[in-house]
């Protein structure tokens, strides 16, 4: 799937290395709020692309609570979670057989099958979602330095 990037968080990030914060709780705090608009994003962006039939992959899209640690790396793993119990055919819901996990769908509608074409809505989330989380990142460095007596 498509991975995340920003440009504008450079400074930000070099600031927080600077600070010795790129880790602690300041950084989790920041990598969750993250999460949430980047989540609101996925959501926002299933639907521009008409990606709903039953609703359950969007209502899944989510992130893990826990933080991955990799040396001085932290990341949280976002993406549409559990299974799909559900489908439609000709406006009708039907039980499935056997449940399909929603990250399968979804990687399914955003690189396409051979009979279903690409739509890399995916791409268009984290589009969308970049500006956001700049901005919500920047908000929480900024309150954290003023209650930290830096500004």
């Amino acid at each position: 799937m498509a991975r995340f990037e920003t440009i504008g968080m450079d400074d930000l990030i070099s600031s927080l290395d600077m600070m010795g914060q790129t880790t602690g709780e300041l950084a989790e705090k920041m990598l969750f709020a993250g999460a949430e608009e980047i989540r609101k994003a996925w959501r926002k962006a299933a639907r521009l692309h008409g990606l709903i039939d039953t609703g359950e992959m969007i209502d899944s899209i989510g992130y893990s609570r826990k933080v991955k640690r990799a040396q001085d790396i932290l990341s949280v793993d976002i993406y549409p979670m559990g299974k799909s119990k559900t489908t439609t055919k000709d406006g009708k819901h039907f039980t499935r057989g056997k449940p399909v996990r929603n990250a399968e769908k979804a990687f399914v509608l955003h690189y396409g099958s051979s009979k279903l074409p690409a739509t890399h809505w995916v791409d268009t989330a984290d589009d969308i979602s970049g500006p956001e989380v700049e901005n919500v990142c920047r908000e929480l460095y900024e309150k954290w330095l003023e209650d930290n007596g830096y500004i």
